[in-house]
């Protein structure tokens, strides 16, 4: 299995990096437009091969696509990161014109490619990637939904004083820090209801906590954080190449579910090797569902701007 990551920078190499620790891709081509850039960061990381005993091969190219031919699964991390105060939002006049030139370089070269997008503001971003390739909707992912939800765990945890092992959570919506709806309905440690441990009080406080995560994270390391975004992409990226049927919240267009067309917006989805292969509608209650129309409202006046900008 091929697969590209755009971006070198620190999500990027983390990506490639936590690829090639599990093992399950033949070949990893990091590419970017700084010259020698992803040469340098693949070279550092074959030289951790011996020692984290992986024998996928990692390479690296300076803006040269023919390189990335036939790939499997292309990862979009280009775009500027977000700095301390910057929404994501903020980023889309910059970010736009990137993602829709390397989502045509990517599809030119390898037409069967599943697309997985991580640039901000990325439910926007993946809704400018479908629009600007017309791929079917289970080869475009947005990654967002993963990494909150893998952060909503973590302050789970930490409430609960318990392995991240015992919890099990998601959040949908948009991938914002006014977006996310992180189910503390529905989360659970080991099957039992988190409401059985932690007070409302308690719960609330973890719902925003989780909300504000990465605005938290940007904040003590003047950057966009990129050890757990790597980490989930590279979980998508081995439930595709294993075909393993896993389930993740992510961004996908929406044709009708949770009573929404012509957005996309995270919701749970199952990835396997076609990419996403089914949405799962879950039973939201009256406020889960006001939050939902709340967040995609936002995430629509982002793609509005799209259209002011004539990228779609």
């Amino acid at each position: 299995m091929k697969i590209t990551v755009v971006g070198a920078g620190a999500v990027g190499a983390s990506c490639a990096e936590y690829i090639a620790i599990k093992d399950f891709a033949s070949e990893v081509v990091l590419i970017d437009i700084k010259e020698g850039f992803a040469e340098g960061k693949a070279m550092d990381l074959m030289q951790t091969a011996s020692l984290n005993g992986f024998d996928t091969k990692i390479t690296g190219v300076t803006n040269d696509y023919s390189k990335t031919a036939d790939s499997d699964v292309a990862v979009i991390t280009s775009g500027l990161p977000r700095k301390p105060g910057m929404t994501r939002e903020e980023l889309i006049s910059t970010n736009a014109g990137i993602v829709k030139s390397v989502a045509e370089n990517l599809i030119k070269h390898s037409p069967n490619v599943i697309l997985i997008v991580v640039s901000n503001p990325m439910d926007t971003m993946t809704y400018l990637a479908h629009k600007a390739t017309g791929l079917p909707k289970n080869r475009i992912i947005g990654m967002g939904g993963a990494l909150d939800s893998a952060r909503f765990k973590y302050r789970l945890a930490e409430a609960l004083e318990c392995p991240a092992s015992d919890v099990d959570g998601m959040v949908i919506g948009g991938h914002s820090d006014t977006g996310m709806i992180p189910l503390t309905r529905l989360a659970t440690r080991n099957s039992v209801s988190v409401s059985e441990f932690l007070s409302q009080d308690k719960l609330d406080y973890v719902k925003e906590e989780t909300k504000v995560g990465g605005a938290t994270l940007t904040k003590l390391l003047g950057t966009s954080a990129w050890y757990a975004p790597g980490a989930a992409v590279s979980a998508m990226v081995q439930a595709i190449g294993c075909d393993s049927k896993k389930m993740f919240p992510c961004s996908t267009l929406l044709e009708g579910e949770y009573g929404m067309s012509d957005i996309s917006i995270g919701v749970p989805v199952i990835i396997g090797r076609n990419g996403i292969e089914r949405v799962v509608e879950i039973e939201l209650d009256d406020a889960e569902k006001a939050k939902m129309t709340e967040s995609a409202e936002a995430v629509r006046k982002m793609n509005n701007v799209l259209s002011d900008m004539n990228l779609i």
